[in-house]
């Protein structure tokens, strides 16, 4: 079967398709023929080394691609209650797997795999996992209450449109910050309160909400300015990295994407009853990984693309 790898770091054009044996699920586990993958900015900074120098993945032989997956249960190890034909939605998490979602077939633990969302095809449901998942932990770790008010930074992004929805879901009042041309979309999602990216961020969110907002999730990874939205004594959720230096009581919470086989249920029915938005930017058949990898490293997408092996 194929799969994509890497076994030079560098840019999209390190990406490689090559043939590996079928994966063999042992006990606890399920074998997915995927039916789509999706493209994170996660593949980029493992395509480029950022993991090996980290010394999370090694610094040589070949590094697997992609965390998120759509497909059909091919075969159930001992102890698994999915059976072959059924419709998932999966997260892999380990970079140092033989194996990523970029391949043609995929074992994962069947604690990272949930049922694919009723009525969503293959290619919209692949964009589910990830992405809502990050959103969720970092309200989880935010611990907001209802009527509370929260700063998501990159609300058009795919991070920061799950959770201005899980967010809104959960009584909080949203300030969502994007480009001006994406105002009438984050609103659509529930955002209260907008902040185009040419107003200065602290400002504006406290001209808005005044003595600054409850918690923020950055997911567009600003930092010190979203901080400095906050009032004394929030909470500030770091997507990407571990956030800025604490000050003025405010906690911060560098969140860990950790797979999640109940909470991705949950999300996955929230996207079957139309209450996440699932966004697709386009999709490549496998062969082409390193150019929908150069179509995200370029930025100006909305929504995710989608290989499909």
């Amino acid at each position: 079967m194929r799969a994509v790898v890497v076994q030079e770091f560098g840019g999209p054009e390190a990406l490689e398709v090559v043939d590996v044996p079928v994966p063999v699920p042992g006990p606890g586990q399920v074998r997915i023929r995927v039916s789509a993958a999706a493209v994170n900015p996660v593949d980029l900074a493992t395509t480029a080394g950022v993991f090996a120098e980290m010394g999370v993945v090694a610094g040589t032989g070949s590094t697997a691609i992609g965390w998120d997956v759509a497909g059909v249960v091919e075969e159930a190890g001992a102890g698994v209650a999915f059976v072959p034909g059924d419709a998932v939605i999966g997260l892999r998490t380990r970079l140092a797997d033989p194996l990523g979602t970029w391949a043609e077939q995929i074992v994962l633990d069947a604690a990272a795999v949930a049922p694919a969302p009723d009525g969503v095809d293959p290619v919209a449901a692949s964009t589910l996992p990830l992405n809502s998942l990050t959103a969720l932990q970092a309200l989880d770790a935010l611990a907001l209450k209802t009527g509370q008010t929260l700063l998501v930074t990159g609300a058009a992004g795919a991070v920061g449109g799950f959770a201005v929805e899980l967010a809104a879901l959960r009584g909080l009042r949203v300030v969502a910050a994007a480009g001006a041309s994406d105002e009438e979309v984050v609103r659509g999602f529930g955002a209260e309160f907008f902040v185009p990216r040419t107003e200065d961020l602290a400002e504006g969110v406290r001209k808005r909400v005044p003595g600054g907002v409850d918690g923020a999730i950055d997911a567009a990874v600003l930092g010190y300015p979203a901080l400095d939205a906050i009032a004394d004594g929030g909470a500030f959720a770091a997507v990407i990295g571990n956030g800025p230096d604490n000050y003025r009581g405010v906690r911060i919470h560098a969140v860990r994407i950790k797979a999640d086989r109940v909470a991705l249920t949950g999300l996955s029915r929230l996207a079957a009853s139309g209450h996440l938005t699932l966004r697709v930017a386009g999709t490549h058949p496998l062969a082409e990984a390193a150019k929908a990898a150069a179509r995200l490293r370029d930025g100006g997408l909305r929504g995710r693309l989608v290989l499909l092996p």
